[in-house]
């Protein structure tokens, strides 16, 4: 059998809620061991994307803010949603700019990730800006964002004890962390 072929049959799809952000489909399926069952998929309808930005002396910049779906206080890589069909760089630069009021002439894609593929189609990626430039941020409206300074080596010692717990962030920072051998 060939180990990369779905072993899932779709009977039917339904659509049970739909926002700007997500729609959730519930599934009626016969599972891989060819059992009747259900599904409950979260699609997403923006890539997560994200920056770490990296300055001369390998600091970096985390932003914060109080997370309404985990009831708490979450800090990250600068973030945001990127449209399907625009260039994800084109949002990489944008939610960069808007969460700290960086801009950078050197971009570089770091990885991609899927942040909690049980239950959701959401794609993150994640690009290192370089060769920063300052300037004003641009919160969206539902927004009350800290900005944060840190040496990276900081900002992985952060990932290690806890303190960071949003996948994309922790799986960003201890990649780039081999490349830096922070």
């Amino acid at each position: 059998m060939n180990e990369f072929k779905n072993p899932w049959t779709t009977k039917t799809i339904e659509s049970v809620y739909d926002n700007s952000w997500i729609e959730v489909e519930h599934h009626e399926v016969i599972t891989p061991t060819g059992t009747e069952g259900i599904y409950g998929k979260v699609k997403m309808k923006n890539l997560a994307i994200a920056t770490i930005p990296l300055d001369e002396e390998l600091n970096t910049w985390l932003v914060g803010q109080y997370r309404y779906t985990i009831g708490g206080y979450s800090w990250e890589l600068p973030m945001g949603g990127g449209p399907h069909g625009i260039d994800p760089l084109e949002s990489a630069k944008r939610e960069l700019k808007e969460e700290t009021g960086i801009l950078a002439k050197e971009w570089k894609f770091l990885m991609k990730i899927h942040t909690s593929n049980c239950i959701t189609d959401e794609t993150g990626l994640v690009y290192v800006a370089k060769e920063l430039t300052f300037g004003e941020t641009s919160f969206d409206d539902t927004e009350q964002i800290k900005i944060r300074k840190l040496p990276f080596k900081k900002v992985v010692e952060m990932v290690e004890n806890g303190e960071i717990t949003d996948s994309i962030t922790v799986g960003a920072v201890l990649l780039l962390a081999r490349e830096y051998d922070q």
